[in-house]
């Protein structure tokens, strides 16, 4: 299986309202988008020091192999929600890797 963690950071574009939208598009990718194992999202709550730098917005998404992560990259579900960001995001940190058990 294949982990893909993101972290959003959005620019002055952004209205907290947006938020609820984002998510529940996320939310829907679980049993529509294939490959998908589990799926988490939500907004940064974080009290640490330092904390997010501004990253607002998370995603978990567990995949059943890599295949299914290079294929969720271009499905079109995900491609809506890539446009939904045009022109609100300032910077996204992805990180894909095996998980190891």
């Amino acid at each position: 299986m294949y982990e893909h963690l993101v972290s959003f950071k959005f620019n002055e574009k952004f209205q907290p309202g947006m938020e609820a939208q984002l998510l529940e598009t996320l939310l829907s990718f679980k049993g529509r988008i294939p490959g998908i194992v589990e799926l988490t999202a939500g907004v940064n709550v974080t009290e640490e020091t330092g904390n997010m730098h501004g990253y607002t917005l998370g995603l978990r998404v567990t995949f059943t192999d890599q295949e299914a992560l290079r294929q969720y990259g271009p499905h079109p579900m995900h491609q809506q929600f890539v446009g939904m960001l045009d022109g609100i995001l300032d910077n996204v940190v992805v990180v894909d890797y095996p998980i190891v058990k």
